[in-house]
This record gives C-alpha cells, sequence and structure tokens, in this order.
C-alpha cells in the first residue's frame, strides 16, 4: 500500500512540489514541509481557527484538511497576504487597533478576515442576513465566530476588522 504521494501546491504564489505522507495535514506541509510557520497549530481540532488559511480564495481549518486532498489548490498562508513587501490593509488595520495580544491566533484571526471581506463583496449571506439589518460589528462576529481569541481581544478585532471593511 502507497504511504506517499506527489503533491503540487500553489503556495503564496509560488508552486511547491513535493512528496507527503496521505495522512499530513495541509497545515503540517506547511509548517514542517514548507518553512511556513505563520500557521498556528492550536487545537488541531479545527476549533479554534488558529490553522485558517486561504485555501482557492475560500477559508479553511487547514488542520482537518489532508494535504494530498487539495493537490493542485492555491493556498494563501498570513506570510502571502502582503502586496510587494508591504502589509495587507487587514494587517494593517490589526496593527492599527492593537488587535491582538499575545498574537498566536492573529495569523488566523487575519486570514480569516480576509475572507469574510472576500465573502461581503461577494454578497454571501450569513446567518444573520436573514434577520433583517444588522450591525456591522454583528455581522463580523458572527463571520469571525470560528475564530477564538484566548486573551478576549475581541473589541479590537471587531475595529480593526470593520476598519478593513470600510476601505
Amino acid at each position: 500500500m502507497r504511504t506517499t504521494s506527489d503533491l503540487t501546491l500553489h503556495v503564496n504564489g509560488q508552486r511547491q512540489q513535493l512528496r507527503t505522507d496521505n495522512r499530513a495535514t495541509l497545515l503540517d506541509v506547511l509548517r514542517e514541509e514548507l518553512g511556513l510557520p505563520g500557521t498556528k497549530k492550536g487545537c488541531d481540532h479545527g476549533q479554534c481557527g488558529a490553522c485558517t488559511v486561504l485555501l482557492d480564495g475560500r477559508r479553511v481549518n487547514s488542520c482537518l484538511i489532508l494535504a494530498v486532498s487539495v493537490d493542485a489548490a492555491a493556498v494563501t498562508t498570513v506570510e502571502g497576504l502582503n502586496d510587494g513587501g508591504g502589509l495587507h490593509p487587514v494587517q494593517e488595520a490589526f496593527a492599527a487597533h492593537d488587535a491582538l495580544q499575545c498574537g498566536y491566533c492573529t495569523p488566523g484571526q487575519v486570514c480569516s478576515a480576509v475572507g469574510l471581506l472576500d465573502e461581503l463583496e461577494q454578497g454571501w449571506p450569513s446567518v444573520l442576513t436573514s434577520t433583517g439589518k444588522v450591525s456591522v460589528e454583528d455581522e463580523i462576529r458572527e463571520r469571525m465566530s470560528g475564530n477564538i481569541c484566548r486573551c478576549g481581544a475581541y473589541v479590537n478585532i471587531v475595529a480593526a476588522v470593520a476598519e478593513a471593511a470600510g476601505r
């Protein structure tokens, strides 16, 4: 029985070819095989969101996805969000609003916020959409609910995402 597979990923705009264990998660491949430590391993059960990356533009918990199942996919990690060396607008807003404390969850929070803004731009509904008029802050809280900050920086995170949404 074959225990490894050849895999091609497009990570942060770079084509990556590797041979990996069939049981390796996308998170482990990013961190251990490609040397991208920005994506964090928190709970390893898909409950905290620290491992959030963008997979073909959609936010996912990379600890729940086998790397071999996303062969040829485009993956964007927090390291790949900058444009030409500058910070992404979401990263700038997080810094401006001091939307972190220990910083462990921040890469996942930032990737999730980038995905959230894209969902809003495309008109994707959330569970709150059908309830009528909701505040921007409530919409952000709902859409970011899969990302946990154990330090409790939620007020500043919501403010940062709201600022980035307004840009």
